[in-house]
């Protein structure tokens, strides 16, 4: 059946327009939105996921205190994890405790034991887990699989059919990353995303973020409900579930043949590391294998297909466990993995760094200290296939010595994994979240035990590149490597060698702001993002920027603002006033470009002009099809992606404090 979002959305040509009448599906009015949304917040429906990412989600408490005494599990909260949580700096990835008491106790609990606070979880036995879990823990949401079960397509309507092309196969919707689509691949033209409607909503339960971009293949969209545990099948008209089979899987999907012969796959990472190839037809999965080099390093960006083989992105995470004094700081490093994708067989690993070894000190609580560490890669990497080179972007360093691989874009060879260039932005950014950011002799905190370097030379800047780098393939034949920086800063790279063509940059940057997820171009243009948030507004950049390709020369700007007025939107987003910059990446359709917004507003802008076309708010509340209430939020990490005549929106992310959410909206050209 064909379904209209509960929510109300706004649209408009230059701003917000009006949320106020009637729901012709719900027969919800403004204060009945207002009603749901208010439910959906304090209901607690939303959990987190388990990324490093995840340490901000929102909610409220669950648990309280009797009259007769304590809970347990607050002595052990007070004694483990209030120091970070209570009361988190600015710019801190924490969350504060009213976030993390909207996780879902099966999410705390695998957080602690296998997930990125295991470092904490170490050092609690099993009641003392048990009891702070139960302290935290949110009211559960709908128990089972009935918001699957009874979104089932008709018996005659389950098939998946893959003859056609795919609108995307990963993130960066081609091999390139260039995240630009044709008219025909996106199934619309630019100009019918200026006037947009909501066709359908699902509502992902024990969910406050939607980390991850689906794929669209002719009728069926794959999509990634990690926190809710499931990859499900989805009719792009409806909302109806094909198939639906669980495996969390964190980030988004890549599509592609496994192996010459293989049946077509979804792929993607879990929670626990594990790359997942489910067969795209029926759901099944084909394989699931481990392809880290540590086990202490998460899978956080999406691998890309690159023929018959695989290409996976290997994060670290020990840039988060450097908050306990007591962690051996730091060991664990980046990688890229290329995988037989018929079996996931690793076939060869390129590393960031040599292994860590015992530096010969310790830090101030006794523990001994290791490195060097970090350049971890949290992106989906480029792959030229003609070429046979793949290009993938770092992180800073977590642990000295610094490396030469940090806040660096990076060329491998195809066939053997083999370096090819290395081109670092910045050298020196040793940082972990024991530490402040920037000099601690300029009003900021003092460095923790395992900031231990903070004095020996490191900037302390934490500027990685969170987007993978982009082909650009010009008109005349030129070929450049693109990137955007959390400085940001963006780079220009002659794609042979290394070499810097160009640098230009917006704002100043900060650990969460410049270029956060990545860049898009097309051939006559490159699309800059910036974040910024919380910045003051005399340094904010937050917006977009278009820039010529082979001079970095900026041809159009659009700067964001807050939106904060009207229609309760202060109370659905409290954050609106400071976070309202642009962190996820841009998507180019046929002449315009979709941005999504930290504060839950996504945008149509001209791509020749930047002109605003239309202003969409998916921050409210939504009855999915799937016959779950829930809310919007803020669109980041996964931006918009495209398919089958839609325009699809992962809308939540309570990370970094910003606005809860699980929701994916699909809209459709008005009729």
């Amino acid at each position: 059946m064909r379904g209209i979002s509960g929510g109300q959305f706004a649209r408009g040509r230059s701003g917000l327009g009006s949320a106020t009448r009637r729901d012709r599906r719900t027969g919800m009015v403004q204060g009945e939105t207002m009603r749901v949304w208010k439910q959906f917040a304090v209901a607690g429906a939303a959990a987190a996921g388990l990324g490093l990412a995840a340490f901000g989600v929102g909610g409220l408490a669950n648990a309280q205190a009797t009259d007769e005494a304590p809970h347990p599990g607050k002595a052990v909260y007070d004694q483990a994890c209030a120091a970070c949580h209570n009361a988190p700096e600015p710019g801190s990835r924490a969350a504060p405790v009213s976030a993390l008491r909207k996780m879902s106790a099966q999410t705390l609990a695998a957080a602690l034991t296998t997930g990125v606070m295991k470092p904490i979880g170490d050092g609690l036995d099993r009641r003392q887990i048990r009891d702070v879990v139960a302290y935290l823990a949110a009211p559960e949401g709908p128990q089972g699989t009935a918001w699957i079960d009874d979104n089932r397509c008709p018996e005659g309507q389950r098939g998946v059919d893959l003859s056609a092309a795919p609108a995307q196969v990963g993130y960066g919707v081609d091999t390139d990353n260039s995240r630009r689509m044709t008219a025909a691949q996106a199934g619309l033209a630019g100009k019918a995303a200026a006037n947009l409607e909501v066709a359908w909503s699902f509502v992902f339960p024990r969910t406050s973020g939607l980390r991850g971009q689906g794929v669209v293949v002719g009728s069926t969209l794959f999509y990634p409900a990690g926190q809710a545990g499931y990859v499900v099948a989805l009719d792009t008209r409806t909302g109806c579930v094909k198939w639906a089979t669980p495996g969390g899987v964190r980030a988004s999907l890549a599509y592609g043949r496994l192996g010459k012969d293989g049946p077509w796959a979804v792929v993607g990472g879990d929670g626990e590391g594990k790359l997942i190839a489910f067969e795209a037809a029926t759901g099944k999965v084909a394989w699931k294998v481990d392809p880290r080099h540590d086990k202490t390093v998460p899978l956080s960006g999406t691998p890309i297909f690159a023929g018959d083989r695989i290409v996976v992105p290997i994060s670290a995470i020990d840039v988060g466990n450097a908050m306990r004094p007591t962690f051996e700081c730091c060991k664990a490093h980046g990688a890229v993995a290329l995988l037989d994708a018929k079996d996931g067989k690793v076939l060869w690993t390129w590393h960031t760094m040599e292994d860590a070894k015992p530096l010969g000190r310790k830090n101030s609580q006794g523990v001994e200290m290791y490195g060097p560490s970090g350049a971890p890669i949290w992106s989906s990497p480029s792959v030229d296939l003609k070429r046979g080179v793949i290009y993938a972007s770092t992180g800073e360093n977590t642990s000295p010595p610094a490396t030469v691989t940090s806040d660096a874009m990076v060329a491998i060879d195809l066939k053997s994994g083999q370096q090819k260039w290395v081109f670092q932005a910045l050298a020196n950014d040793v940082w972990n979240m024991s530490c402040p950011v920037g000099s601690p002799t300029a009003g900021r905190r003092p460095p923790g035990p395992n900031c231990f370097f903070a004095a020996e030379g490191s900037v302390l800047r934490d500027h990685d590149f969170g987007g993978g780098p982009v082909i650009w393939r010009g008109k005349s034949g030129k070929t450049l490597i693109l990137g955007g920086q959390k400085s940001g800063e963006v780079w220009a790279l002659e794609p042979a060698t290394g070499r810097k063509v160009w640098r230009m940059q917006f704002g100043e940057g900060t650990p969460l702001g410049g270029v956060h997820w990545g860049i898009a171009a097309d051939a006559a243009r490159v699309y800059v993002p910036i974040a910024d948030p919380n910045v003051p507004p005399e340094k904010n950049a937050a917006g977009l920027y278009a820039l010529d390709p082979l001079t970095g020369k900026v041809l159009w700007s659009w700067k964001a603002a807050p939106d904060c007025d009207g229609d309760g939107r202060k109370a659905r987003v409290p954050s609106c006033a400071g976070k309202f910059g642009i962190s996820a990446p841009p998507l180019v359709v046929d002449g315009a470009v979709i941005v999504g917004g930290l504060d839950g507003r996504f945008y149509v802008l001209e791509a020749a002009t930047g002109t605003l076309m239309a202003t969409y708010d998916t921050a409210v509340p939504f009855q999915g099809v799937n016959g779950l209430t829930g809310a919007g939020g803020s669109i980041d990490a996964a931006g918009p992606f495209a398919g089958d005549g839609m325009v699809f929106v992962s809308s939540g992310y309570a990370s970094f404090g910003q606005q809860a959410g699980n929701v994916l909206v699909a809209y459709r050209p008005r009729r």
